[in-house]
């Protein structure tokens, strides 16, 4: 089991691709942040809702890798916390290489891990360069997506910066992440 911590939280009842900081997010069991517009027990990601409404929301919760920041910052792209519309920044635990339904624990709350962040182009947005720096080709020439976990609510509860992530790893054999 390894610890790694919150840096940051962050939400919007509207679908902007950038999410405001806040003090704490509250989630909810089965369905995300409370008041983030990709809450909800179906798929909520517009494009995702036009194509396939009704499908199960495996994208309740975004997570982004604080030191996805720090290595973008050394090709002089800044990001704040919230602007990728992730709804909490972590530090300290590499999430992309996490397995398939790892289970995250923030002080009461409960997530496990359903899939990669696919990135869009709007990333551009924020950085002409944004997109391109976080997909990697590997050298069997796969792409490796390095903008985010998405996650499901098992338990709710608050989470708030400075709170402790515990890791819990499936027992069984595991399956990498796929984009979602």
């Amino acid at each position: 089991m390894s610890i790694g911590e919150v840096i940051a939280v962050a939400s919007d009842e509207k679908h902007n691709f950038s999410k405001i900081v806040k003090h704490e997010i509250t989630l909810l069991a089965n369905f995300g942040v409370e008041g983030d517009a990709h809450a909800g027990e179906t798929v909520q990601h517009l494009y995702d809702k036009k194509k396939t409404p009704g499908l199960s929301n495996l994208r309740q919760v975004h997570l982004i890798q604080s030191e996805l920041f720090i290595e973008l910052k050394k090709k002089d792209i800044k990001i704040l916390a919230g602007q990728m519309g992730e709804n909490v920044v972590t530090g300290g635990i590499d999430l992309l290489r996490l397995p398939l339904d790892t289970i995250l624990r923030i002080g009461n709350v409960t997530l496990k891990l359903t899939g990669l962040r696919k990135p869009c182009y709007k990333l551009n947005k924020i950085h002409p360069n944004l997109l391109e720096s976080v997909i990697e080709r590997k050298s069997d020439g796969t792409l490796r997506y390095k903008s985010g976990v998405m996650a499901v609510v098992i338990t709710g509860g608050i989470i708030r910066q400075g709170d402790s992530i515990f890791v819990t790893k499936p027992l069984a054999k595991h399956k990498e992440l796929m984009p979602l």
